[in-house]
């Protein structure tokens, strides 16, 4: 297990090797909004400073249909890029998004039945059981299943986390 930082130009990027599959290259985290890191309409303690921290080494970008209209303020709180999204088909806008981004390149996390085609095309999937629970679709659609955002964001800060939970 060796988890490693590179910054390919000005991409940063989270290298993991995880015993018996491919090295994992991560360059972007893609996080659902809410019940993931907003949970009743605001943000989950300590997770602006997480992702303070975790900015400087993989881009984070939040991506929302902004039903609770929070985007602007999302992008000053958190420093983050906030991606808004239709909200008519926001399951296929998620997906195309990562698509978008390179699949093989993300990390996705959320906990909504609107998550589950970005988890799919991720190449890692994260479902967050949080304060509002989470759709069963996402939780077989995902990789790893955790029971909040926190857990989630230390899959990332300490990545060798994720190598002991995915290895085969």
């Amino acid at each position: 297990m060796q988890e490693g930082r590179a910054r390919e130009g000005s991409v940063s990027m989270i290298s993991i090797e995880i015993p018996g599959r491919e090295t994992l290259k991560l360059e972007h985290l893609v996080l659902d909004v809410n019940g993931t890191i907003v949970v009743g309409g605001r943000v989950v303690p300590g997770i602006p400073e997480t992702l303070a921290a975790l900015s400087s080494r993989i881009h984070v970008v939040a991506v929302t249909a902004d039903a609770r209209g929070m985007a602007p303020h999302l992008r000053e709180l958190l420093g983050i890029e906030v991606h808004v999204i239709p909200a008519s088909d926001e399951a296929r806008a998620k997906r195309e998004f990562i698509q978008g981004l390179g699949s093989d390149r993300c990390i996705a996390i959320g906990n909504g039945g609107n998550d589950v085609l970005m988890l799919q095309a991720a190449a890692v999937g994260v479902a967050v059981i949080g304060g509002e629970g989470a759709a069963t679709a996402c939780v077989l659609a995902s990789d790893i299943v955790v029971n909040s955002i926190s857990d989630a964001l230390a899959l990332v800060t300490d990545p060798l986390r994720l190598s002991a939970t995915l290895r085969a």
